[in-house]
């Protein structure tokens, strides 16, 4: 793929979710946002802010201080930058009986908030601490 061009790659669940923290942690995004499991690849182009994880299979993930079910596809991409990903795509969070999907997350910790946006129009706001690593 064009998109992944002159990427950093990691394979393997220790090298891929290492490389996961340490972005995450670059640009100032709760640890515990993508929590993986059984990770082939994760990757990132500097120059565009694009990453992309691979995971053996889909992860559903309960973060129990919001009570919300997240779920994780088996590939997860997006654009990284301060603060923010934008155009994600794998990503959904149950609502009542829908599992809308995730197009952007947008972190403000200086209120100590973090915003989900979906492609239907919902956004959601919680705090930034049920997303700590270990949640």
């Amino acid at each position: 793929m064009a998109e992944k061009e002159g990427g950093i790659v990691k394979k393997g669940q220790e090298d891929g979710t290492k490389l996961a923290v340490s972005l995450l942690q670059k640009f100032e995004l709760p640890q515990g946002l993508l929590p993986l499991a059984n990770v082939v690849e994760v990757g990132f182009v500097e120059r565009t802010g694009y990453m992309w994880i691979v995971q053996a299979k889909k992860v559903e993930h309960q973060f129990k201080m919001i009570s919300k079910l997240v779920s994780y596809d088996t590939e997860i991409t997006g654009y990284v930058e301060m603060k923010k990903i934008k155009k994600l795509k794998g990503v959904k969070a149950k609502e009542l009986m829908l599992w809308p999907p995730v197009s952007e997350i947008t972190a403000d910790p200086a209120v100590g908030k973090i915003h989900f946006k979906s492609l239907a129009g919902i956004t959601k706001t919680f705090p930034v601490e049920a997303f700590a690593a270990g949640q």
